[in-house]
């Protein structure tokens, strides 16, 4: 299972291509003729091109996918900002996660029938399971006796975790589970579809899956 979860396809040329500036026609005056600012010519900027800030806003943090203009979320954005900081500062532990952390979202918004572009919290859902991975692998190479594997699988970990919400602790997930109980009115495990549903998204990226599932079962077979 050693580095079972690098094996993830790499980023290929054409998925995702960078938005540029297109032309904009001006008139006699200099100014666009959709409506947009005034831009000066003659200033050599050749007066053919509104300055940049006059752009409408749809150019920032945004992307072409299929001919059609996207968003991209505000954490995938953080991503790559952070990926170009650890490429400078030369931080070997964060290019990499951060890399293969991208490497993951961009498997997932191409997995389904038609590409699209994740929202911020099918990113923190990704990044979630990339952070068990990480913990699962460390605790396999630690049980092998391979302490330094284990530790890079920890690092890794800790910086996936910087993206996720601050998990909750064993109290704050009991009284969500007592109250989903509540709300549904449970009383034995044949309900736990009923409290999961209602439980789920108030957990969404502070608690993984099979503990919170674990609180509940515990909660309705006591």
């Amino acid at each position: 299972m050693e580095d079972a979860h690098r094996a993830l396809p790499a980023l290929q040329d054409g998925d995702v291509e960078t938005a540029q500036p297109e032309p904009v026609a001006l008139d006699d005056r200099g100014v666009a003729q959709s409506g947009h600012a005034e831009t000066k010519q003659g200033q050599g900027d050749g007066g053919g091109f509104p300055h940049l800030l006059m752009m409408p806003d749809i150019w920032y943090g945004g992307c072409r996918r299929d001919g059609k203009m996207v968003r991209m979320s505000a954490l995938k954005d953080k991503l790559q900002a952070d990926l170009t900081v650890a490429l400078k500062s030369r931080d070997e532990v964060r290019l990499r996660t951060i890399r293969m952390a991208l490497a993951a979202v961009n498997v997932e918004e191409v997995a389904g029938k038609e590409a699209r572009t994740l929202s911020d919290d099918e990113i923190v859902k990704v990044l979630t399971k990339e952070a068990k991975k990480r913990r699962e692998a460390a605790e396999a190479f630690g049980n092998a006796g391979r302490a330094a594997q284990a530790q890079a699988e920890l690092d890794e970990q800790a910086v996936l975790e910087e993206y996720l919400p601050a998990q909750l602790s064993d109290e704050e997930l009991g009284a969500l589970v007592e109250e989903a109980v509540a709300e549904v009115g449970a009383t034995d495990p044949k309900a736990m579809g009923q409290v999961m549903k209602v439980l789920n998204p108030k957990v969404a990226g502070r608690a993984e899956g099979g503990r919170v599932a674990a609180a509940v079962r515990a909660r309705l077979s006591g």
